[in-house]
């Protein structure tokens, strides 16, 4: 059951805030940025965590997984992405494909390979995980195009 969590209307929050609005310690929004990606707080001049209202909204979300609906990290990480990919989808098919995708996602990093006289065992890894990706991305790409069409 989630809870209703009110979010004043504010540009950035500290970690403090966000840590009260959410229900957890400020320990537990440090490791949930190292596991969940998508959270990534800005930093002040002088260090302090500023974190903005979608930032927020994902963390709340989140606890909501992890606490309510007894989800793993790794369970929980893959339920944002799929709601994230419904949003995406949403959005595109109310009448702006192209705002819907320029901002949403910024596109995938490309694989890094190692240089050619390094070629050994590792190299076949590289290899797998570069066709892993370019697959994730054909597919992607065929599903913005379905739903473009």
């Amino acid at each position: 059951m989630e809870q209703a969590v009110a979010i004043p209307n504010k540009l950035y929050f500290r970690i403090g805030e966000v840590a009260d609005l959410v229900g957890v310690k400020p320990y537990v929004l440090r490791y949930w940025e190292t596991e969940f990606p998508d959270i990534k707080p800005v930093k002040s001049k002088s260090g302090q965590r500023l974190y903005k209202r979608r930032d927020v909204e994902l963390l709340v979300m989140i606890k909501n997984l992890l606490y309510a609906q007894r989800f793993t990290i790794t369970g929980a990480r893959q339920q944002l992405k799929t709601a994230t990919r419904e949003q995406r989808a949403e959005s595109a098919t109310n009448g702006h494909p192209q705002m819907a995708l320029s901002w949403e996602q910024a596109p995938p990093k490309p694989a890094v390979s190692k240089p050619i006289h390094a070629a050994g065992p590792a190299d076949t890894a590289t290899g797998k995980d570069q066709r892993k990706l370019l697959v994730k991305i054909k597919r992607d790409l065929e599903q913005m195009l379905e739903t473009l069409q």
